[in-house]
């Protein structure tokens, strides 16, 4: 028997739907699950992604992808790697598997959503791929990280971190769950595969990769260079979606990213941002934060976005800005705070490593030398307590992350923006117009307090900083510290002599 050429079967294998005759549509693709809104139902049988696989390539290439990473790992296992790498770098590792490793199992009920509801057999088909894909990332992350939890506690929050009420983490849960689990199959699509996967894990996977081989960190490099391969592949979902939407509701389409977009960018800004330009050992840094985000984001994102006939966010001049002081701002808080977080955050501004802060950001002595300064004295003068918090910032109530963007005085102080909103009686506030404008447009939905709410609600006790750190399940095993034991500091003891 002649056997079909590939061409032949491969639509009936892809595209598998069939007309409804003893059930209604919307009974078996209900609108709040599908989302297909202003669409035509009919509209969706057009949805056809770039990249087509069969069920049998799909698994030739994950057992290879598979025998590459775990045969990678298995030899690292008989060597002193870990031993050698630089503290400040480990975090970085330590911070991606608290904020990634159990994203990667939302994301595969995410996918399993698309592929009950998406409203083409094509799509469908792709996101059983997408849901195998999220399951494999999400124990290759595991098991990568709990290697290393006998030498280090602070790995297993790999596991831990989603279980907690860490304020990173509880911002983060609100963001994916808005993203993943909350959204119809339509949005969920633009936002997650598309907006989120399609720009920024480039960012978090393909520049760490970069920076944890320059920083001899080889097995952290190849497990998320093997699961970059795969998001780069389920990631088309979200362009194929954009594209139908695009032709019947092209509003919903540009608020759908430019919602997913800000939020992400936020959510970045500390996880990514900090990691790049202060715990990356300063002789590894390819490049700054703000140079890579102008290349994937500002660059090839935007391109992206304009092949589908969208434009740029209404925020985009704001976006541009916080790429020169977000990370630096929320840095400055993560160290600060840093009893609060799962790694060691390295304080990254010794005097070299701050001559390089001044060249890749030329404002950045102006907004925040003066204040490290004043750390650097407390250190170098054995107030470390002085360096410590006694109690938290204000969050916003979006993205959940510090208020901690800077307004300059005509006296040359600076005041802490704060963008409030009075809603049903009660005053809110956030970071930023758009984290603002992004609550009243969703302010149907339920109002997810702060840490600081519930700790004025009472939900805390003791309402004070061990209370809090233990209501946020950081026992001192685990909670965060310098990376070096404030050894950076010892740059500016010529400070202490000439003050005394």
């Amino acid at each position: 028997m002649t056997m079909l050429k590939r061409d032949d079967w491969q639509d009936l294998l892809r595209e598998v739907d069939w007309t409804l005759t003893y059930a209604d549509d919307e009974a078996i693709f209900p609108e709040w699950l599908s989302g297909t809104g202003k669409v035509p139902r009919e509209a969706w049988a057009t949805w056809e992604e770039g990249f087509k696989v069969s069920y049998s390539e799909y698994v030739a290439t994950q057992r290879e992808k598979e025998g590459a990473a775990w045969g990678v790992k298995a030899a690292l296992q008989r060597s002193k790697v870990f031993d050698t790498l630089d503290e400040g770098w480990k975090s970085n590792a330590k911070i991606h598997f608290g904020a990634v490793s159990l994203i990667e199992a939302l994301a595969s009920y995410s996918e399993l959503k698309m592929a009950r509801f998406g409203l083409a057999g094509a799509w469908r088909n792709m996101a059983v791929f997408g849901t195998l894909d999220e399951i494999r990332h999400t124990q290759l992350s595991l098991a990568f990280a709990h290697e290393f939890v006998a030498k280090d506690p602070q790995y297993d929050w790999a596991l831990k971190a989603f279980h907690t009420n860490e304020w990173g983490v509880i911002s983060a849960r609100g963001l994916f769950d808005g993203m993943m689990m909350s959204p119809n199959a339509v949005d969920l699509a633009i936002m997650a595969p598309f907006t989120f996967e399609t720009g920024f894990t480039n960012l978090q996977f393909l520049g760490l990769a970069t920076d944890a081989l320059e920083s001899g960190d080889i097995n952290f490099a190849n497990m998320i260079s093997s699961i970059q391969t795969d998001e780069a592949r389920h990631a088309q979902q979200g362009g194929s979606t954009l594209e139908v939407l695009m032709k019947h509701d092209p509003i919903r389409a540009q608020w759908t990213v430019d919602k997913a977009f800000w939020l992400s960018a936020r959510i970045f800004a500390v996880l990514t941002g900090p990691a790049m330009d202060y715990n990356t050992p300063l002789q590894h840094r390819k490049h700054s934060y703000k140079e890579f985000m102008q290349e994937w984001i500002v660059k090839q994102f935007v391109r992206t976005l304009e092949d589908y006939g969208l434009k740029k966010p209404w925020y985009w001049d704001e976006f541009i800005e916080g790429l020169d002081h977000w990370h630096h701002a929320l840095h400055l808080g993560l160290w600060y705070w840093r009893p609060t977080v799962w790694w060691k955050p390295q304080g990254g501004v010794s005097k070299a490593e701050r001559k390089w802060l001044n060249q890749k950001y030329p404002k950045w002595e102006e907004s925040y030398g003066d204040k490290w300064d004043m750390i650097i004295d407390n250190v170098n003068t054995g107030n470390i307590g002085l360096t410590l918090p006694e109690t938290l910032p204000w969050l916003c109530n979006t993205c959940q992350l510090p208020i901690c963007s800077f307004s300059g005085n005509p006296d040359g102080t600076t005041t802490m923006k704060n963008y409030p909103l009075t809603h049903n009686g009660y005053t809110h506030h956030f970071c930023s117009k758009p984290c603002r404008q992004i609550f009243w447009e969703d302010r149907d939905t339920e109002h997810l307090k702060t840490v600081v709410e519930r700790l004025l609600a009472g939900q805390i006790n003791p309402p004070d900083v061990p209370g809090i750190l233990a209501w946020m399940g950081l026992t001192p095993d685990v909670m965060g510290d310098d990376a070096y034991k404030y050894k950076w500091a010892e740059d500016y003891l010529d400070r202490v002599k000439k003050a005394a």
